[in-house]
């Protein structure tokens, strides 16, 4: 068990944690929680480290007090717990020293180093005949980054393709807004947002913009065929030279005296507005 707030591997969590170059050097990224754990391929998983007072809920331990005064859902997640972590492995950290390794306030005692994915603008656009894509401009808020993807995997988005100055999605606080989309939701930096959404118009893919000027109410649009829209910066909105490669302006009317959504929330609305179409 690791007692030693010095301990190497307790200072590059830490780091990793904190630091994108780390990170992307090392090809991985932490994943910290229950649910971020049991969603993880296994294949991605590089290293585990559980809390001690995380250690009753392991088989090996007391094989009885697994879901022994739980409901059978949590009874089947605990159980699920044990088989990941006897098949895949961990290690055990002290209480306190864990705490150090975590980026929350109140540690669930169980995190993980996962390695990253990759992906091509090719490969995003051609998963689906006819995608629905989010095409993120400078979005700098971890939690709105997070939620983007959440609500794009449940919107049946195929990929988000975002300017280089997008908040990184392996911060720690993006990945847990994620709530396991990172796991399943292709992503790509574009180096040149401009030129990547050119290819893709190309491709066929229609580019809507949601924009304070666009006159047409977004649910008059059809996006059932191949569709992205373009989200802006949580304070300033698109940058005029992305708005301009906008095939249509659309707006969400709004109540009261609010001029703008968040952008996540634009985001949800839009794409869960194609998705209604795209079932209909």
């Amino acid at each position: 068990m690791i007692t030693s707030m010095t301990n190497q591997k307790v200072k590059r969590i830490v780091q990793l944690n904190k630091k994108a170059a780390l990170r992307n050097k090392e090809d991985v990224f932490v994943a910290e929680g229950v649910k971020m754990f049991l969603e993880a391929p296994k294949e991605d998983l590089v290293e585990i480290y559980v809390s001690e007072n995380f250690v009753p809920f392991l088989p090996e331990e007391n094989p009885d007090c697994i879901g022994h005064t739980c409901s059978e859902e949590q009874k089947g997640r605990e159980e699920a717990i044990g088989k990941k972590l006897e098949s895949c492995g961990y290690e055990r950290v002290a209480k306190e020293v864990f705490g150090k390794m975590s980026d929350t306030q109140s540690p669930q005692g169980i995190l993980c180093v996962v390695r990253q994915r990759h992906y091509s603008l090719e490969d995003i656009l051609g998963r689906k005949e006819n995608p629905l894509l989010i095409v993120l401009e400078n979005l700098q808020d971890p939690g709105n980054l997070g939620t983007v993807f959440r609500s794009g995997e449940a919107a049946g988005v195929c990929g988000v393709v975002m300017s280089k100055d997008t908040a990184d999605v392996y911060n720690p606080k993006v990945i847990r807004a994620t709530m396991g989309s990172a796991y399943r939701m292709p992503f790509y930096y574009a180096e040149d947002l401009t030129e990547a959404i050119e290819k893709m118009k190309r491709a066929g893919v229609e580019i809507f913009a949601a924009h304070l000027k666009g006159e047409k109410s977004y649910e008059k649009c059809d996006y059932r065929k191949a569709s992205a829209f373009l989200i802006g910066n949580e304070g300033n909105g698109l940058t005029e030279q992305t708005a301009a490669l906008a095939d249509t302006y659309v707006k969400i009317p709004m109540e009261g005296e609010v001029e703008s959504l968040n952008a996540s929330v634009a985001a949800a609305v839009l794409t869960f507005e194609a998705a209604r179409q795209r079932r209909t």
